[in-house]
């Protein structure tokens, strides 16, 4: 059963960083590509960013720039480090592989 875990969401400034994490269980994490999507209520889910089991990234392009997307195959993690937050970043934050999701994690801009 593959299982996805995010953490790190929280409310911040603007201007302001925070780092996300997923961690991923039941699947042979280092050969599949991971992703992290955002939703705010009311629209759809967004593509942030990604990443492919050789470490290759795509960004959206209301965060180039701004966030990097990593991974760490030992231990089975992908992360979101997300700089110079604004407000239109806030949103619930969802790790995916593979067609699972996590649970999501909320991240709120505000000051």
């Amino acid at each position: 059963q593959v299982q996805l875990v995010e953490s790190g969401g929280g409310l911040v400034q603007p201007g302001g960083s925070l780092r996300l994490s997923c961690v991923v269980s039941g699947t042979n994490f280092r050969i599949y590509a991971m992703a992290w999507y955002r939703q705010v209520p009311g629209k759809q889910r967004e593509l942030v960013a990604s990443i492919t089991s050789g470490g290759t990234t795509n960004y959206a392009d209301s965060v180039k720039g701004r966030f990097i997307i990593s991974r760490d195959n030992a231990v089975n993690m992908v992360y979101l480090q997300m700089n110079s937050l604004k407000p239109e970043d806030t949103a619930v934050y969802y790790c995916y592989t593979r067609r699972y999701w996590g649970q999501g994690t909320q991240v709120t801009v505000s000051s």
